[in-house]
């Protein structure tokens, strides 16, 4: 239909304002209620704002009608390209058109069992309805969904479908969709948000790809099944049976959906619990409830498996050779893997002088200041997930209050004329003055802040320094452009000079990370900052006499 006919069925006042505002016919769909309210101001033109609003969205006529569409279990209605033309009466009226609706797909995915409803908010609504302005001047290949709103429609489309097949299913076998379900629902979502279809040529289908993110987010969220543990053997041998969970099955069109699953095994071996021999039913089930409820005393059910660890260790190995490391991943690996971990570090096996080494060198990561402090805090505090930021906010306290205490003790200088950097290494000079130890530290050592910080010379090599350096503790050493945390002789991670007053805090997570000793020299002031700052309380019996003085004497001056 021309242009011209189509202006031809409006009123003579929306025909002449639109024309000279140059609207044509494709534009005509692309505006939005603030360009129709600038075109017809005021409340006399609300109607003709209304016809026009209508005619360009019938879908919310339609929605507001009342009339809900018709479900069916194979049926899928595809949008429509062409905009309908709505028919209204009075003043803004359209002359001799006829109403078409235009198709929505539907939200409702039926299937035999559960009936599933997709996923929708404000900004894919938006994005959607952008889609389709942009279709009608064929311009839709520029429209797309960005990555954030992609995972957000994949995470809520998936933790929707399980809660739904567990509200709706009483079977406790059956707690998460078929692989069946997730490509229906995938189609259905490729149809009603046609943005998220793959490129022509790239697979066979255009919901392959996410159908592979949905089973990808199943994965993840999938509880691992465990081994029931060992029974004793009762006459005839027990039958095993695998349970393979499918993470590298292959689809009927020849899509490979082999993903990494971060939550659970590959598969589990369960053992059949029917005794051969048991003098009545009642008491073989008794004595297995008996044996059921003693190891799960034993083992955690948050725990996952040797072998599920094993593979997060390799998995953790592989993210990290990358050029650039996901660090989300890796922190979740990290999450995963920590039983296994600390067992390994906290073992006898590691020589005191060997053990930062080794453990730098089987978890790279820790490298990484992040990771340090992440670890401090599975550590310490493991379901506080802003342990970290308490931290710095404690230590920021105990600084300023640490400042008038070492100026009060005569063992600091008042920062009134140093800047950021100076005033950090002022306070970290004076903390082992002010919670001192009974041990003198090491002559090569010099004073006791050397076991904590150095400030290189313009003319020294930190290298050279480290190598002579008689302790193998964390240190930070302070050059004129950034910061360093090295171990014994190993340069470990640098960061920016404006973090220095976080510096404390970064060694103690190294000692924590490394499960190290404190040098007899500073060890009254590292555990003040243990139990103040990271308030991770000592053992009354692990308390020396210096640590104890110390703290009465602090206590007494913030007037605890």
């Amino acid at each position: 239909m021309s242009e011209m006919g189509t202006f031809k069925k409006l009123d003579d006042t929306t025909f002449t304002i639109l024309k000279a505002a140059n609207i044509s016919e494709g534009l005509l769909h692309t505006l939005s209620r603030d360009d129709i309210r600038d075109l017809f101001p005021g409340p006399e033109h609300f109607l003709r704002r209304r016809s026009i609003w209508q005619m360009i969205h019938p879908e919310e006529q339609a929605s507001n009608s009342g009339h809900p569409q018709s479900l069916s279990d194979g049926s899928s209605a595809s949008p429509s390209n062409e905009p309908p033309q709505t028919n209204l009466q009075g003043a803004t009226s359209l002359k001799g058109a006829t109403p078409k609706k235009r198709a929505t797909p539907k939200k409702v995915l039926q299937l035999p069992r559960p009936e599933y409803v997709i996923y929708t908010d404000t900004e894919l609504e938006q994005v959607r309805k952008h889609y389709f302005e942009m279709k009608n001047i064929g311009r839709e290949g520029g429209c797309t969904l960005s990555k954030e709103l992609r995972c957000r429609l994949v995470r809520n489309t998936m933790t929707n479908m399980v809660s739904i097949l567990r509200a709706t299913v009483e079977a406790e076998d059956v707690r998460y969709p078929s692989k069946e379900e997730i490509t229906a629902m995938a189609k259905r979502l490729v149809e009603y948000y046609p943005m998220l279809q793959d490129k022509p040529g790239g697979s066979k289908h255009s919901w392959v790809t996410l159908f592979r993110q949905l089973y990808k987010r199943l994965q993840n969220i999938r509880s691992p099944q465990r081994t029931q543990g060992p029974t004793p053997e009762r006459g005839r041998r027990r039958k095993r049976r695998r349970i393979d969970f499918g993470t590298s099955s292959e689809q009927g069109d020849g899509t490979s959906t082999e993903e990494y699953d971060a939550d659970s095994s590959a598969s589990t071996v369960i053992l059949d619990a029917s005794p051969a021999r048991s003098s009545t039913p009642e008491k073989a089930t008794a004595k297995l409830q008996n044996l059921s409820d003693r190891i799960d005393e034993n083992r955690s059910t948050d725990q996952d498996s040797q072998q599920a660890q094993a593979r997060h260790y390799r998995t953790l190995q592989e993210v990290y050779k990358r050029p650039k490391p996901n660090k989300d991943a890796v922190a979740q690996l990290l999450d995963l893997e920590f039983e296994a971990r600390r067992a390994f570090i906290d073992s006898d096996t590691l020589k005191d002088q060997d053990r930062p080494a080794k453990i730098i060198e089987a978890y790279p990561c820790f490298k990484d200041l992040n990771h340090v402090l992440g670890e401090l805090c599975r550590i310490v505090s493991k379901d506080n997930t802003a342990y970290i930021k308490e931290v710095k906010e404690r230590w920021d306290t105990f600084q300023s209050q640490a400042v008038f205490y070492g100026i009060m003790k005569k063992v600091m200088k008042p920062p009134m004329t140093f800047n950021t950097e100076e005033r950090a290494i002022n306070m970290l000079k004076s903390l082992p003055a002010m919670f001192p130890s009974a041990v003198a530290p090491p002559k090569k050592l010099g004073r006791e802040s050397e076991a904590l910080l150095h400030v290189l010379m313009p003319s020294e090599d930190p290298n050279t320094y480290l190598q002579r350096r008689p302790l193998s503790c964390p240190v930070l050493i302070v050059d004129k452009e950034n910061c360093m945390v090295a171990i014994g002789t190993t340069p470990v991670a640098t960061f920016p000079k404006n973090h220095l007053h976080e510096g404390a805090l970064y060694l103690m997570a190294y000692y924590y990370a490394l499960h190290m000793t404190y040098p007899k020299c500073i060890a009254t002031l590292l555990s003040v900052l243990q139990t103040e700052v990271l308030q991770d309380e000592i053992h009354e019996r692990d308390t020396t006499s210096s640590y104890r003085k110390a703290m009465a004497e602090w206590k007494k001056f913030i007037g605890e």
